[in-house]
């Protein structure tokens, strides 16, 4: 059967009928059409066929079809077909679309958007992941302006309703768009993300949906933001929605710490924050956040009594992210701190800066010690590993106390995130062997993470500045789709179809 053509196939099982159809091919304009608009109808058939061999070849021959008006059935047939669950099967559709592909591209778009827009949940998923994943693999000629320009629009309106994964997918598929490569091409794709994000409403912290729609969001807009394209709207959200209520959000993940995600979110998009409305109610949201992470001294040794076996613990990572977006957002308003803050709570701030930074230049120290003479393969052990981070977020910790210690406060040191790729002034002062102040000594920095979604969290261990280094995990970044909803604009589970024959 593999070796029959499809025309043969066709002709033995529906021999009166299909002889009507064929000599329509040859006659005027309307038995043209006719004959377009039945022949793939036959085609369905076989593609339906319980034989897989003769599944595959129905398959193999279909795009022999894809002409002109009949392009868009061929593409809708070959799209309903991707829910097979014959791997091999499941490989010649994706080989079938993407040829009639090369084809007409508009034409085998409208026939894929038809399915995602309206099609069975299973067609839709497997669709969005096929243009997800191939388009960016078809040639500069075949994704021409138009047909670019015909994928953000039909995106569109398919991000009126979604899931979360589907929502990440079209968004990797948009954003590549050479269209959209432009700062206003940018500015849309932040808009997409912005109606999504549903900023014009409140936070339910208690709502893991909401809050993991909330960090999807944010992480799809965080590439798009520059010193062109703003992150105004999220910083400004988080400021006046999220740290409010950092200590009551709900965790969408049972291994995610909410807490610190929001805050490594935040200080990635604060460099990027343009003119803000309320700028000053924002930093004194931001201000007050930092105090509740910066302990204050104990008592007891503030006095020269004996020291208390209850130390507070020193959250070097979340107080990390808060300095550096307090940094960022405190240029915007250079006297914040010197006019607009009282000066019992600034007294207040700086003795818990003081008591911060001892604790802090310890654990440099042993740190440096630690990783003193270590290289090459010796840094790439767990253990080393965790100590470079742990270097590099005291070091930054460092820096940016320095510059609120000055008088007046300055804003002009200048870091780089723990978690982020280290800069290339960095490296040359690491290669040159004379770093910065504060700047870690290690020659070759292990970067964090080598994705975006794994993070390293360096807990610092309680107690009077021990030499151990504290417990060390992953932050695993949630992709997938969200719970309950319902249909409707955003995320949420989508309504089921019926199902029925494909055509």
């Amino acid at each position: 059967m593999n070796n029959i053509p499809l025309s043969l196939c066709l002709f033995c099982v529906h021999k009166d009928a299909y002889q009507v159809i064929l000599n329509g091919v040859k006659g005027g304009p309307k038995e043209k059409r006719l004959a377009a608009q039945f022949i793939p109808k036959f085609s369905l058939d076989l593609c339906e066929d319980e034989d897989v061999s003769i599944r595959r070849q129905a398959i193999k021959e279909l795009p022999r079809f894809a002409t002109g008006e009949n392009i868009p059935r061929v593409a809708d047939i070959l799209t309903q077909l991707l829910q097979t669950d014959d791997t091999a099967e499941f490989n010649q559709v994706n080989g079938a679309l993407l040829s009639i592909f090369k084809l007409d591209a508009k034409g085998t778009l409208g026939g894929l958007f038809s399915q995602i827009l309206q099609g069975e949940d299973i067609v839709r998923e497997r669709a969005i992941k096929f243009l997800s994943a191939k388009m960016k693999t078809l040639p500069e000629d075949v994704l021409s302006k138009e047909v670019e320009e015909l994928v953000f629009t039909e995106t569109k309106k398919v991000l009126e309703d979604v899931t979360g994964e589907e929502f990440v997918l079209l968004m990797r598929l948009v954003s590549g768009l050479k269209i959209l490569q432009t700062v206003s091409g940018r500015q849309q794709l932040v808009e997409l993300v912005v109606e999504q994000a549903f900023l014009e409403q409140a936070l339910n912290p208690a709502d893991t949906d909401t809050v993991d729609r909330l960090l999807q969001c944010t992480r799809q807009a965080l590439p798009l933001f520059s010193k062109n394209v703003h992150s105004t709207r999220f910083v400004t959200y988080f400021c006046e929605n999220v740290l409010p209520n950092l200590s009551a959000l709900a965790s969408p993940a049972p291994t995610l710490d909410i807490q610190l995600e929001v805050l490594k979110l935040l200080a990635e998009m604060s460099p990027f924050c343009g003119d803000m409305e309320k700028l000053e109610a924002n930093l004194h949201t931001l201000f007050n956040k930092l105090l509740e992470f910066m302990p204050l001294p104990p008592e007891d040794a503030e006095n020269g009594e004996k020291e208390s076996s209850e130390e507070p613990k020193l959250q070097f990572s979340s107080v990390e992210c808060l300095l550096y977006s307090f940094h960022q957002l405190g240029k915007k308003l250079p006297d914040f701190l010197l006019d607009k803050v009282d000066q019992e709570k600034l007294k207040d701030f700086k003795i818990r800066l003081q008591y911060f930074a001892r604790g802090l230049q310890v654990y440099i120290r042993q740190l440096r010690v630690a990783l003193q003479g270590k290289t090459g393969d010796a840094l790439k052990t767990e253990e080393n590993k965790i100590k470079v981070v742990a270097l590099k977020i005291t070091n930054n910790i460092n820096i940016l106390i320095k510059d609120l210690f000055h008088n007046p406060p300055s804003y002009k040191s200048s870091v780089t995130l723990s978690w982020k790729p280290v800069q290339k002034s960095e490296a040359v002062a690491a290669r040159t062997g004379a770093p910065e102040e504060g700047a870690t000594a290690i020659k070759k920095p292990v970067p964090v993470a080598q994705r975006r979604d794994a993070r390293q969290i360096y807990n610092p261990p309680s107690g009077k500045y021990s030499a151990t280094i504290g417990n060390f995990t992953y932050e695993q970044r949630g992709g997938g789709g969200f719970r309950g909803g319902g249909r409707g604009r955003g995320f949420g589970s989508r309504g089921s179809r019926s199902r029925g024959r494909m055509y």
